[in-house]
């Protein structure tokens, strides 16, 4: 599995569509009344799902329900985007975030659950950094060779000499590395394995996966669970969403012959030369990340992230929330919500276009 495209903003109909939303939450409960909005708007929503998204969640979270009023609360659980298609198809949960498209059989399912063709929209694109924690190094350039041989357990030592090829003058430590990985199941993981899969597929056998498939290094759960595990252990390396990076080290990964620094524009630009997956519902907007891509400027290790939901809900209340949410979510100000909290790429015009369309369907059975 790869993933999508996006950038900031939205095409005037689509603002028109989320202004609708807004105003139709956003004449809100006043202080602690519970008259919901205008719209009728009012009720608690439960989702979850990929732990990369907490940090935009938490701040889409907050700026929907403040235009909403007390009357509706917006839950997410970051359980890790396995746990959310799997609770979205169980019908746990109403939504889903995940960093990873369905899968056919997970497809089937969520189809089944749903009655109908699931909706499968992107959320946002974000760089999946190579965090470290190596004393006396402000700066680490790795290749994909490289990167896939010590999460393989093929280079153990920070100053082998295929690291410090890279990195003249760099004073590595005659140290051993800590590599670190995600224990749950996880679209970072997905992600960041298909791109070692892909473009370093000798260095790295195990192929894409969503489960850590080796027994080297050391597992933690959820993103944040990776990063303390980086952080409080010198001479470590892991994966995480580049968001919740924080002040860890954050590796310069090889592009052709640059080395490109994880940000959401060399991140966006992936998205860019990157095909939509074939054979896929009208509603679902998977994309296929182009990973060999040697662009100039180029991220290339990078996560979609998408929201899961069904196109129609048992009653009237839950699809109106879930509506309303993803709309906030896909406008401008969700975007740049998600963009100065999370340091995720907004989406561009035209992916938020066609996704707050497909959302704008979304109905009572």
């Amino acid at each position: 599995m790869k993933r999508t495209s996006f950038r900031r903003g939205v095409a005037p109909a689509v603002a028109a569509i989320a202004a609708i939303s807004l105003t139709a939450c956003g004449a809100a409960n006043e202080d602690s009344g519970d008259k919901g909005s205008d719209s009728g708007l009012s009720g608690t929503l439960n989702g979850g799902g990929a732990s990369s998204q907490e940090a935009a969640q938490t701040a889409w979270r907050a700026g929907f329900q403040s235009a909403n009023g007390s009357g509706v609360t917006v839950n997410y659980d970051p359980v890790g985007s396995g746990g959310g298609r799997e609770s979205f198809i169980s019908g746990g949960f109403a939504f889903a975030g995940s960093d990873s498209f369905l899968a056919d059989d997970e497809l089937t399912a969520a189809t089944t659950h749903c009655g109908t063709d699931p909706i499968e929209v992107p959320a946002y694109v974000s760089p999946i950094a190579v965090v470290f924690n190596v004393e006396g190094v402000d700066e680490l350039n790795l290749s994909a060779d490289v990167i896939g041989k010590i999460f393989n357990g093929k280079i153990t030592k920070w100053n082998d000499a295929a690291i410090a090829a890279l990195n003249d003058g760099a004073k590595l430590p005659d140290a051993n590395i800590n590599a670190v990985h995600r224990g749950d199941d996880s679209g970072t993981t997905e992600n960041f394995t298909n791109y070692l899969s892909v473009v370093a597929p000798d260095a790295w056998p195990h192929g894409e996966v969503e489960t850590w498939p080796i027994k080297h290094g050391e597992g933690a759960t959820g993103t944040s669970g990776v990063i303390s595990a980086v952080k409080d252990n010198p001479n470590s390396i892991g994966y995480a969403d580049a968001s919740q990076a924080g002040d860890l080290g954050k590796v310069n990964v090889q592009v052709g012959t640059d080395f490109v620094a994880p940000s959401p524009e060399a991140a966006a630009k992936i998205l860019e030369v990157s095909p939509r997956i074939e054979g896929r519902p009208a509603v679902d907007m998977a994309v296929e990340l182009d990973h060999k891509t040697e662009e100039a400027g180029v991220y290339p290790i990078v996560l979609t992230s998408y929201l899961l939901a069904c196109q129609t809900y048992d009653d009237a209340a839950t699809a109106d929330l879930v509506k309303g949410y993803l709309t906030y979510v896909l406008s401008a100000e969700g975007q740049k919500t998600a963009a100065e909290n999370a340091g995720s790429a907004p989406l561009s015009d035209a992916l938020s276009a066609e996704a707050t369309k497909i959302v704008s369907a979304i109905a009572a059975k």
